[in-house]
């Protein structure tokens, strides 16, 4: 048995690099939140526009003393090289009108330019997938990158089940850290919500409702879905687009990551025979840590949950069918 290595107390750390790969709103607001968190002590901006990287750069560093210690660059993606996670937020934004499907042409041409690139520069790290539709976008770098599947993830309904969460703990009066619900399937239209399992401070939401002398109808329910459903649309036709809750999310999935918090998130990742579902990405609670997607939670579905999974891998696997004939095996 090899003897352990002793400590050494003036051996160089190893800094901790988180890449970004796209300094749109999405991208950007995410490197701030990350310069915020602490958990990055090197972040590397990269954008096909050099100039807004450089700028964005500039900036973050400028908020490096009322934050945390930590080195701020912009550049080539090659400097992705040694980062722990990649996250890429590049492509095409949502406007007024249209559906995160109408992106995928476009996103999925991009795509096939820079994957490769970033899975040449950093073969051993976790790329993390932002862009719309993420979970076909997801699928396509997991296909083009040459990367174990659970080294690629997708930020899913991680931010739709926060809005879940949120609305319900709206109406039910309650902290949102309380509530405990998921949205499953993809990140958009066709997207399922497990009411089967939801639970407030582990009490099923009729139980919860009754308990506290509350209403508790079909309908509202139904509302509240839609509202989460539909959120993206409503905050794009007002202020143009969205980003600081997506943001806080990837902040959310990178600190599992970097801490190896095998926390459940309802991130986007490849299915293999789930209730009949195979070889396409959707969002499922998922435990996430160092390794990147440690395992996928069997959820206990309801008939009507389980058909509402199938319709959704069914809009999946279409959208991913038309640029999986473009990509490589």
């Amino acid at each position: 048995m090899t003897a352990p290595q002793a400590f050494d107390p003036l051996a160089p750390a190893h800094p901790t690099r988180v890449a970004v790969v796209g300094t749109g709103a999405v991208g950007s607001t995410f490197a701030f939140g990350l310069l915020l968190s602490g958990l990055a002590s090197e972040i590397v901006l990269s954008d096909a526009n050099e100039r807004k990287a450089e700028g964005e750069a500039m900036d973050l560093m400028h908020a490096v003393p009322f934050a945390r210690t930590a080195r701020v660059w912009a550049g080539p993606i090659s400097d992705c090289r040694g980062a722990a996670v990649t996250v890429i937020a590049a492509g095409a934004a949502q406007k007024p009108g249209e559906t995160r499907m109408d992106l995928v042409a476009k996103n999925a041409a991009i795509f096939r330019e820079l994957v490769p690139q970033v899975a040449e520069a950093n073969p051993d790290g976790i790329i993390l997938v932002a862009t719309n539709p993420v979970d076909v976008l997801a699928y396509l770098t997991y296909r083009i990158s040459g990367l174990p599947a659970e080294r690629v993830i997708g930020s899913g309904t991680i931010l739709d089940t926060a809005r879940f969460r949120m609305l319900l703990a709206d109406h039910y009066d309650v902290d949102p850290r309380s509530v405990h619900a998921h949205i499953a399937g993809e990140h958009g239209d066709s997207e399922v919500p497990v009411w089967s399992s939801a639970n407030i401070a582990g009490m099923p939401i009729g139980d919860f409702a009754t308990a506290a002398g509350m209403a508790h109808d079909d309908e509202d329910l139904r509302e509240i879905f839609e509202n989460t459903r539909d959120a993206a649309y409503q905050i794009i036709e007002r202020k143009g687009a969205t980003y600081y809750a997506v943001a806080a999310g990837l902040v959310r999935i990178v600190q599992a990551i970097l801490r190896d918090q095998k926390t459940v998130l309802s991130v986007s990742s490849l299915i293999g025979d789930y209730y009949g579902i195979d070889d396409v990405y959707l969002s499922l609670p998922t435990v996430v840590g160092r390794r990147g997607v440690e395992r996928t939670l069997r959820l206990g579905l309801s008939a009507e949950e389980a058909s509402g999974l199938g319709c959704t891998a069914g809009v999946r696997r279409e959208a991913t069918e038309a640029i999986r004939t473009r990509a490589p095996a």
